[in-house]
């Protein structure tokens, strides 16, 4: 999305507003990003020690997937395929930074490097983009990797973005949660004195590093546990209070019935006990412990509680979202389904199979995604095959100890990926390889096999 097309979009409201349907008649919309947390962790997952009652509220009473997947386990090319509803092979974001093997050569040189990487938005129609043209008033907080939050689309918002200082990945905006929701709840007033629809991104930097919650939630956790776990457990339970605080503040203004509330983590963790790291097989890969992510869809006006066994992929919230606000779909078609019919009456989805993709840290070629590309996956019933591939990755550590040819899963009997069953079923494996293949054919990236 160009500037110029989000000066037109701005237009477009402020001179056809009147004609979208009436604010009552449309869903405020908020979008809940939990940030570095691992499937398991939630009491609604069965996690022994960790309270989230707020979260386990929300999935009891709204729409649960406990097997939702986000299609790249890495914080900005997650954050990216939900804001724009394609694969980051698509829309060019595969990793955080641009590789400073290759492209910081100089300061100016890796600055530029920067800003080609955050043009890439302005190439789709983002989410808040498309709400506006609706008539909604959008608004975001927290973790935002793309520039000034009005490149992404947004009328309101927090970061400043590259290049202002801390604007790597959020800088004002990453106060909230861990500072209070004050940001938000203005904007809630302001949303309701204008009588506008809204959609709000909370996407606060939590449970992420640095671990540092209160005392008074530590001192439960850590008695029982190693002090990094006990931290990251503290923060887990922080993360949730900030939910609750703002779920609340839409309960007291008598707007949550209409809401439409969506939640997920942008990837995994699994706390290390020997230090503030996370482990193996977890952020960053293909595994359960990295890409697996329950996801929530709670609208009590539309929507009765559901616990539903398919897997789905994040890329579905992008439509989903677009057809509850009756909103216009985006130029370039997107992959993912609208999930709202099947939820609404409650009805399997129809769909063979999901796909994900892993890619380095570092992007190393900015024009080219495949460079850097490390792992697809594909999961087709109770089936997940993983495929590795030589792409360059200046940090080895999630990927070399994995370069061992396909890995083939059965997540009903082994939802820990204990037993890779690929050397006794090579029918599946070229079944499942072939799915891969026909999603996104590759022209360089090499497999890698036994």
């Amino acid at each position: 999305m160009s500037w110029n097309k989000w000066m037109g979009s701005m237009s477009a409201v402020l001179l056809f507003g009147v004609c979208a349907a009436p604010a009552a008649e449309r869903p405020n919309i908020l979008l809940i990003l939990s940030d570095d947390q691992s499937w398991t962790d939630y009491s609604f997952m069965g996690h022994p020690d960790i309270k989230t009652p707020h979260i386990d509220k929300l999935a009891e009473g709204g729409v649960l997937f406990r097997r939702g997947y986000v299609a790249t386990p890495l914080c900005r090319p997650s954050l990216m395929n939900l804001v724009t509803g394609h694969y980051g092979h698509r829309n060019g974001i595969t990793g955080n930074d641009p590789s400073k093997e290759r492209y910081n050569t100089s300061p100016e040189a890796y600055r530029k490097a920067k800003a080609s990487l955050i043009s890439k938005i302005d190439e789709f129609d983002t989410l808040p983009e498309l709400l506006v043209r609706q008539g909604y008033l959008t608004h975001q907080s927290g973790k935002w990797w793309e520039g000034n939050y009005r490149r992404g689309g947004f009328t309101h918002g927090m970061t400043r973005g590259f290049p202002q200082k801390g604007g790597r990945h959020g800088d004002d905006g990453l106060k909230i949660g861990r500072e209070g929701i004050q940001e938000c709840t203005d904007f809630i007033d302001m949303a309701l004195a204008e009588e506008k629809p809204f959609f709000m991104w909370y996407a606060p930097f939590m449970p992420h590093s640095p671990h540092t919650p209160p005392e008074r939630l530590l001192k439960k956790y850590k008695a029982e546990h190693p002090l990094p776990v006990a931290k990251y457990y503290a923060m887990c339970e922080w993360f949730d209070e900030t939910c609750g605080e703002l779920l609340s503040y839409f309960e007291q203004k008598g707007i949550l019935e209409n809401t439409l509330v969506v939640y997920l983590s942008d990837n995994g963790w699994v706390q290390r006990t020997d230090s503030n790291g996370y482990a193996p097989r977890s952020k960053r890969t293909p595994y359960e412990a990295g890409a697996r992510q329950p996801t929530i869809f709670s609208w009590p006006a539309k929507l009765k509680p559901q616990d539903r066994p398919e897997p789905i992929i994040s890329l579905d919230i992008f439509p989903t979202i677009l057809a509850a606000a009756g909103a216009d779909s985006p130029a370039i078609p997107v992959p993912g389904l609208n999930l709202l019919p099947e939820m609404e009456k409650q009805k399997p989805i129809k769909r063979k199979a999901i796909f994900g993709e892993c890619f380095a840290h570092d992007i190393a070629d900015i024009k080219n995604p495949e460079a850097s590309l490390l792992y697809r996956w594909v999961i087709e019933g109770d089936w997940k095959l993983m495929l590795t591939y030589d792409g360059k990755s200046r940090d080895n550590r999630n990927h070399k100890t994995n370069m061992l040819g396909p890995q083939l899963f059965n997540l009903k009997n082994d939802p820990n990926e204990k037993n890779n069953l690929a050397r006794g079923n090579s029918e599946k494996v070229s079944h499942l390889s072939t799915l891969i293949e026909g999603w996104y054919p590759l022209k360089e990236r090499r497999v890698n096999s036994w």
